[in-house]
């Protein structure tokens, strides 16, 4: 299942006179549903907690956010400054990699520190992947990574080494 369904192109390709916005914002009631009928075993107060906290990283306050301003900034992308990057990557890929963390801790029955010690933990973890994500993209094969090489150029996307060249971000990952 993929939560951002616009990168998705079976879905996509079903729905192309649908907006983007509209084809994210239809699945997003489906991993809610999921998670609260099938979780077992956990307080009605932790399976709540988790339904809210997915559901603000997913919606209007994480991924579909993320996912608008991405859109507007492709193709598009000549005044798009280090902040716009980051809240794109804050609200895409670390807002999942947060989500995915903070619902374990939730569920787990850890504590508000700790929830929020590891919310931090997986935010910044989730923007170094973008980064390197980002490096390889431009610098590795379709064979070494499993998926199209050189995406992110073709589609015109703002990434972290084009915004601040490859010395900053760093000529590799291993750098």
């Amino acid at each position: 299942m993929t939560i951002s369904a616009v990168e998705n192109p079976q879905i996509t390709k079903s729905s192309a006179r649908m907006s983007p916005f509209w084809q994210v914002t239809l699945y997003l009631p489906l991993p809610l549903n999921i998670l609260a009928s099938a979780t077992t075993g956990a307080p009605p107060d932790r399976i709540l907690a988790t339904v809210s906290e997915l559901a603000k990283a997913i919606g209007t306050e994480g991924l579909v956010a993320g996912q608008v301003v991405d859109l507007a900034c492709t193709r598009n992308n000549q005044n798009v400054c280090l902040d716009t990057l980051e809240f794109i990557h804050i609200h895409k890929t670390a807002a999942l990699l947060e989500a995915s963390v903070v619902l374990g801790a939730i569920l787990g029955g850890g504590s508000e520190y700790q929830v929020e010690k590891l919310r931090t933990f997986a935010r910044k973890i989730g923007l170094l992947f973008q980064v390197v994500d980002d490096i390889l993209d431009m610098t590795k094969s379709t064979e070494e990574l499993g998926k199209t090489a050189g995406k992110d150029l073709t589609t015109d996307k703002t990434t972290y080494p084009k915004l601040l060249g490859r010395e900053k971000g760093g000529s590799s990952p291993e750098n």
